[in-house]
């Protein structure tokens, strides 16, 4: 048996790994010439790092991964901390750790157990056709590549999607801007062992410690879309948006590059049931685009993979049959993640400043069971517990 698989990104290389290791060979076709991570990093929570450890990567994810031993919130104006707990009761009750990641880096840790050499990049796809005897993908540079079956793992920007569906599935503007980038770890701004969040204003200022004494760093700012805003302008806008708040958010502006400063406007996409036509499946942002809200975009991904592989592997009666499978057993998990995130993205941005001033209030008290507590629920609906 012989998949496509359309997109080198994390969702891609995950899928091809976990349907390698269950006996089916693959094909990797990659749009861009070389890969370039949208967004500097990614926590990477016990439901992904489980899935990664099942694909064998379980010391690689370690060497890249921070050490986020506690979690903290902030006071924007002041810096006094609002609330901060210990992570490890999390670890306890998952049996994992959460690692988070330069995005570059864990790509590239995904290419390198696959084989750099396997993966065609420079290939766009521009149709997909499902043949008597399989599928056929389509290339802008007039290749084409068949298999037995194909994954569409080609992004946010599906190309496919449409294809599945039957119809076009819009993007929605969540309403705001990220800015992030990765920047070196100093303790004067935050503790190196912590994820750091300062709240206020419908806004926030994040850091979570990398490898190579990094913190990844993220900035949130309720905006309207299509701003003239870009590289050029990054440190002016973000002391515009920042003025006033505390002086490790100061410290933070101050420190970052522009040149490798990310800005982002965020979306998602309203969920759908669809996610497979007969040979052919849609898997990552492909199948359930979701705002950062929640830090499970990429371990959905990492998700699908697994089950995708665990279907085709241990059921026999076709590959229509166990891609169906595959689509009962995501389809509602996905969907939860991507509402999951709209409603904390909605508290955290204030989109009803009364709700989003009121968990400001909250955290003051706040002793950290209740906020585990959903990070629990969210790990353990993932396929490995």
């Amino acid at each position: 048996m012989k998949a496509i698989v359309i997109g080198g990104g994390i969702g891609g290389m995950s899928a091809a790994i976990a349907l390698e290791k269950a006996g089916i060979t693959t094909e990797v076709y990659e749009a861009v010439q070389q890969m370039k991570p949208v967004g500097a990093a990614i926590s990477i929570w016990p439901n992904g790092v489980k899935c990664l450890n099942a694909l064998g990567m379980k010391e690689q994810l370690r060497a890249l991964g921070g050490n986020m031993a506690w979690l903290a919130y902030n006071d924007f104006a002041s810096g006094n901390t609002l609330t901060r707990f210990s992570m490890q009761p999390l670890v306890d009750q998952v049996g994992e750790r959460p690692y988070p990641v330069a995005r570059a880096e864990l790509q590239a840790m995904l290419i390198e157990q696959y084989g750099r050499s396997r993966v065609q990049f420079g290939k766009r796809v521009i149709q997909v056709e499902e043949t008597p005897d399989g599928v056929t993908a389509t290339f802008a540079d007039g290749s084409q590549a068949h298999g037995d079956f194909l994954v569409a793992a080609d992004g946010t920007h599906s190309v496919i999607r449409q294809y599945v569906t039957g119809e076009h599935q819009p993007r929605r503007y969540a309403g705001y801007v990220n800015w992030n980038g990765l920047v070196t770890m100093d303790s004067t701004i935050a503790p190196l062992d912590q994820w750091t969040t300062f709240v206020g204003e419908g806004k926030r200022v994040s850091l979570m410690p990398v490898s190579g004494n990094r913190f990844y760093f993220f900035f949130d700012v309720p905006l309207p879309q299509g701003l003239a805003e870009d590289r050029a302008s990054v440190k002016a806008d973000l002391q515009r948006y920042f003025a006033g708040w505390a002086a490790p958010v100061q410290q933070l502006i101050a420190a970052i590059n522009p040149e490798t400063t990310n800005r982002v406007e965020i979306h998602d996409i309203e969920p759908f049931s669809q996610l497979v036509r007969g040979r052919i499946a849609l898997l990552g942002d492909a199948a359930h685009s979701t705002t950062p809200d929640i830090g499970q975009g990429g371990c959905a991904a990492m998700e699908d993979a697994v089950v995708l592989a665990t279907v085709l592997a241990s059921h026999s009666l076709g590959i229509e049959d166990g891609l169906l499978r595959y689509q009962a057993r995501r389809v509602e998990r996905v969907k939860d993640l991507v509402l999951k995130a709209r409603k904390r993205c909605d508290v955290t941005h204030a989109k009803d400043a009364t709700v989003t001033a009121a968990w400001y209030e909250e955290l003051k008290s706040e002793t950290g069971e209740r906020v585990l507590a959903g990070m629990c629920d969210t790990i353990e609906g993932g396929p490995l517990g």
